[in-house]
């Protein structure tokens, strides 16, 4: 499979070509602006390119890591998928396809949505890749129903999905789920750290350790930006209050960081509005910091 890439004007961190072409990046960012499902806040495919483009503001240098990330290993920004009028279970196919010759290609792949079902894709092109795989699902909600408003490929159901195939499973942030989502999480032995258990010291002080230590050495990591408390990101299809912030999530980010593996990553359900720029930067930096977190020198 051939992958055309952008230019400096409209890739990640409008990098010029001698760090941003295929052949000589490792990393690989592809952008699946696909929205069929959402149910609330709109404008989810438009995520992508608001990620892309308020990357151009995030600095090269990262001070804390004391290293150039984009410089050392290239990233390389591949043109958006073109889905044709494809929904559903053909979608995420296409999706699936597109990650896993990135895979092949012996690329880190960062998927960016798009509304949060696309991620089903993305995660089984990695456990058909790598062994001994967990999920690290962070969200406000738990996405774990069969089905809504009659279809299984739901925003809300990716993880119902997902669990076809793997209940390794660990959930953080949710604060918003059904009963039946409730029942489904007893019943397949998904690991979730509720909000308010969090909030509560269920955990101690250390609750970022104690979701670390559920996971296998390899992890792939799907970030539905909602997980994110409604004051630092408004922009989402369907904020819920109580969420998280910025340092505590970085936290847990360095322990995996220092203790795992993290094999690719998926950021979905920004929803921009060119009023309020942040949340595309806060995604963008988001993407750039777990990039040099999980990327070894």
């Amino acid at each position: 499979m051939k992958f055309e890439t952008y230019g400096i004007k409209k890739n990640f961190l409008a990098i010029e070509d001698k760090y941003s072409n295929y052949k000589n990046s490792l990393i690989a960012i592809l952008s699946a602006p696909y929205e069929e499902t959402t149910t609330y806040g709109k404008g989810t495919a438009k995520g992508p390119e608001a990620i892309l483009n308020a990357s151009h503001y995030v600095e090269f240098f990262d001070e804390e890591l004391n290293r150039e990330l984009c410089f050392e290993k290239g990233i390389a920004s591949i043109k958006k998928l073109d889905f044709g009028g494809k929904k559903g279970k053909a979608a995420l196919d296409l999706i699936y396809r597109n990650v896993d010759a990135l895979i092949k290609d012996k690329k880190f792949v960062v998927t960016l949505g798009g509304e949060h079902s696309i991620s089903t894709a993305p995660i089984k092109a990695h456990f058909d890749n790598f062994k001994n795989l967990s999920v690290l699902h962070f969200d406000a909600h738990s996405d774990l129903r069969d089905s809504y408003e009659g279809t299984k490929y739901s925003h809300a159901s990716f993880a119902a999905r997902v669990a076809e195939f793997t209940a390794d499973i660990t959930q953080v942030g949710i604060r918003a789920q059904c009963k039946e989502e409730y029942e489904f999480i007893k019943g397949k032995g998904i690991r979730t750290f509720y909000a308010y258990q969090i909030r509560n010291g269920e955990y101690g002080n250390n609750w970022q350790k104690e979701v670390v230590k559920t996971l296998k050495k390899n992890v792939y990591i799907t970030f539905d930006v909602d997980y994110f408390d409604p004051s630092i990101m408004p922009k989402t299809g369907t904020p819920e209050p109580d969420g998280f912030f910025w340092n505590e999530t970085i936290q847990l980010l360095i322990l995996l960081s220092e203790s795992h593996n993290v094999v690719g990553f998926d950021v979905v359900e920004l929803a921009p509005d060119k009023s309020n720029p942040f949340p595309d930067f806060l995604t963008a930096k988001l993407i750039y910091k777990m990039l040099n977190y999980f990327i070894p020198e």
